[in-house]
């Protein structure tokens, strides 16, 4: 096989298989539906917005276009082919030398040349470049001094650019090549940032939405327990065991939890249309169905294990390991530059015996019975003083050095951002298991001051302490158990494990 059909064999699987896994990520996204009555899953909600985000279509695009530039640097390796043909015919209104050989008219000439010409693929060891060219004509004239009339002539020829000194060796004929290929490295590695981002986000929108939910629900409790004490001091007043004033307290109270559950209300349809935003439906006015936290049962993260992880597979590390490697091969370049450009230009041809019986007889004439020529051709350049080539060296030498400064200032970065995330994992685990059993003691607190309430032994603005502090030990529940879901988020969007966990395929 061929490298060309090998090419194209290879681009048609890939096509195929990139085809099949985006019509299977279609089919999935596509059974998920958005309804009020339907629950809906963190899985679901970032399966939606990976396969519907734009910023990840227009990345996608750009990742194809970066693709596509890889094969257009190896094009450089492909034959090229050149035919023409030219079609001449010249004729003078007179004579005007005896010479010309023509008597009544003028001098008449009746060309046709055809040509046909190859550049076979770069030498890659030497970065030579090697074309053949061969041409067939017939010359016809009114002329009576030709002494082959028409007169068919082929001639065939090879020849060699090489560099010698600036651009020789395999390195500069593959640089091109490799600085494509390691642009595409960063820009698969780019695709996998977004896309880790892209499940960040939609995770800490989506228990965003959890919280605003469960808040609305504690304020809505809230409410209800005050328009049961606004009831209950109404009819105690009317007994006369309670003041105005405590009814009245009472029922400011049921008119704070009416405005909190409305401004809560707002914060729930925010949150909402900010998920639905992420995962990108085609209208804003259906709402999500019920969420819910997961449950985290994975205990305290291991700082080594997670800084491994996210050493391995961070993609800003990958990204200025790669710039290193493109900032190595810019210094290869500029060190070869400053060499002085010698070129050899190296030219054979044969030229068969001319004809004038046919095209056919004076190609057959070429092997045997031809004329022959060479030529070698050496050009050098070198500018005075190369300053300019120098100044680039120095420049590469610099761009080197700063690109490894960068890793390391990367490196100590993600040391404290995975340092943070572990902390922020183990803290909010202690504060979640803290945060319930305080709400376990409020609720225990309130039953009991309700009692000594109903028996008369407490007062409605005791009550209503209790209740406030019920109320906010429940919010601090929430509050611990919202910023552990987001901490945990963000270790795997470090460690690069949410992948994982979602099942997400990147392409390679």
């Amino acid at each position: 096989m061929s490298r060309f059909s090998a090419r194209v064999l290879f681009a048609l699987l890939a096509f195929s298989s990139l085809a099949r896994a985006q019509n299977q990520a279609d089919a999935a996204s596509s059974a998920i539906v958005i309804a009020p009555d339907r629950p809906l899953a963190v899985e679901e909600a970032i399966a939606l917005a990976l396969q519907k985000s734009f910023n990840l279509r227009i990345q996608a695009l750009s990742l194809e276009n970066t693709r596509e530039n890889v094969v257009i640097q190896e094009a450089v390796y492909d034959p090229t082919f050149t035919a023409g043909l030219t079609r001449s015919l010249t004729q003078a209104a007179s004579t005007t030398n005896r010479l010309d050989g023509t008597a009544s008219e003028g001098p008449r000439n009746d060309n046709t040349t055809a040509r046909f010409g190859a550049t076979l693929p770069r030498i890659t060891a030497t970065n030579g470049v090697v074309s053949i060219n061969a041409n067939v004509s017939r010359a016809g004239t009114n002329s009576t001094n030709s002494l082959l009339n028409p007169s068919y002539g082929n001639t065939v020829s090879a020849t060699l650019n090489q560099p010698l000194m600036r651009d020789f060796g395999r390195q500069a004929a593959l640089a091109a090549i490799q600085q494509a290929q390691l642009s595409l490295a960063i820009a698969n590695i780019g695709y996998k940032s977004a896309v880790l981002g892209v499940i960040a986000d939609t995770e800490n929108a989506y228990y965003s939405l959890v919280a605003a939910r469960q808040a609305l629900r504690i304020r809505e409790l809230t409410l209800e327990g005050a328009r049961r004490l606004f009831d209950e001091t109404s009819a105690r007043r009317n007994s006369g065991v309670a003041t105005d004033l405590d009814v009245l307290s009472a029922e400011v109270q049921v008119e704070n939890g009416r405005r909190a559950v409305v401004q809560q209300e707002q914060t729930v349809r925010n949150a909402e249309e900010r998920l639905l935003s992420l995962i990108n439906v085609p209208t804003f006015e259906v709402r999500p169905g019920p969420v819910a936290f997961d449950t985290y049962r994975e205990g305290a993260p291991n700082f080594a294990q997670s800084y491994k992880l996210a050493r391995d597979f961070y993609p800003d590390t990958l990204t200025a390991e790669q710039l290193i490697k493109q900032a190595e091969l810019n210094l290869d370049t500029a060190r070869r530059n400053t060499k002085p450009d010698l070129n050899l230009q190296a030219t054979l041809g044969y030229t068969a015996r001319p004809t004038d019986v046919s095209y056919v007889e004076t190609i057959s004439n070429l092997p045997h019975d031809h004329g022959n020529n060479w030529s070698l051709n050496l050009n050098y350049t070198l500018p005075w003083g190369r300053r300019a080539d120098q100044a680039r060296y120095r420049q590469a030498t610099n761009s080197l050095m700063s690109q490894k400064i960068r890793l390391e200032q990367v490196e100590q970065q993600l040391v404290v951002s995975v340092r943070t995330a572990v902390r922020a994992v183990e803290t909010n685990r202690t504060a979640a298991d803290i945060a319930a059993k305080a709400t376990e003691l409020a609720a225990r607190q309130y039953d009991q001051q309700k009692a000594r309430y109903d028996a008369g032994l407490s007062t409605s603005r005791v009550l209503l302490q209790f209740q406030d502090d019920l109320e906010n030990a429940r919010f601090n529940e929430l509050s611990a158990q919202l910023a552990l879901r987001q901490a945990v988020a963000e270790l795997r969007r470090l460690e690069g494990t949410s992948l994982a966990r979602f099942r997400v395929d990147l392409p390679k």
